[in-house]
């Protein structure tokens, strides 16, 4: 049986060493989403075991309050209340309701997605929605809305006033001037009025997802060090 010897070139050795870095730091940023995911979920359930969040005029740390069960008190200002465009339900277009409300006992406004409702007979009108003008208390989750744009595609221009391509919490403060709370508080409930449907999904578990995705970087790391062995060995030279 012919001997073999283990004979590496500089070049393979370099692209091998890149490589394996490359797959082993993706495989730890995969595995390190997945602790952080997992204890953000960790988190949630903690939160939620505690009872609602009661948020003031404060404001509060959108990190420490995402998803987590919470109300507020205060009075709904709907002069200020605008719509979140192409937002569906059930495979039927419609708009997502945001209205403010001015925190009892502060200047404080913190925006309330209430939740669901489809166009009408066109979209040349947004819709009417029924808002109690008293004092009231909402429950609901906190969030704090993704507003990064998709990748090299423009904002389509907005067709209404009022009508807004997304849920934008920095806009509202810029153009009211007002303190705003850094989440939304997506109302939750029944027993409402205003004919608006509220389905929030709970929080998404990608925890297994992330493990997977470093497993698969972690198993491309070793075949790539088992090929480069395996390619490095040559016959030995008979004398």
């Amino acid at each position: 049986m012919q001997k073999l010897r283990f004979e590496p070139h500089l070049i393979p050795t370099l692209a091998t060493i890149a490589g394996l870095a490359l797959f082993v730091n993706l495989g730890l940023w995969q595995a390190g989403k997945a602790e952080r995911r997992s204890a953000e979920l960790e988190q949630f359930g903690a939160r939620a075991r505690l009872g609602p969040f009661a948020i003031g005029g404060q404001l509060v740390d959108p990190v420490q309050l995402q998803d987590a069960p919470a109300t507020v008190k205060g009075v709904y200002e709907t002069q200020f209340q605008f719509f979140v465009d192409n937002r569906q339900e059930d495979g039927q277009p419609g708009v997502h309701v945001v209205t403010p409300l001015k925190i009892t006992g502060s200047e404080t406004r913190i925006l309330v997605n209430r939740g669901w409702i489809g166009w009408g007979q066109s979209r040349g009108a947004l819709p009417k929605i029924n808002t109690p003008d008293t004092l009231v208390e909402v429950a609901g989750v906190a969030a704090v809305p993704v507003n990064k744009p998709f990748f090299l595609m423009p904002n389509p221009p907005e067709q209404l006033p009022r009508l807004w391509n997304r849920l934008d919490i920095e806009r509202f403060a810029q153009e009211s001037a007002f303190a705003v709370q850094p989440v939304v508080l997506l109302q939750t409930g029944a027993g409402h009025t205003d004919g608006l449907i509220r389905k929030w999904p709970p929080p998404e578990d990608r925890t297994a997802r992330h493990q997977s995705y470093a497993y698969q970087w972690f198993g491309m790391a070793i075949a790539l060090l088992i090929f480069y062995g395996f390619s490095s060995l040559r016959p030995e030279k008979k004398e």
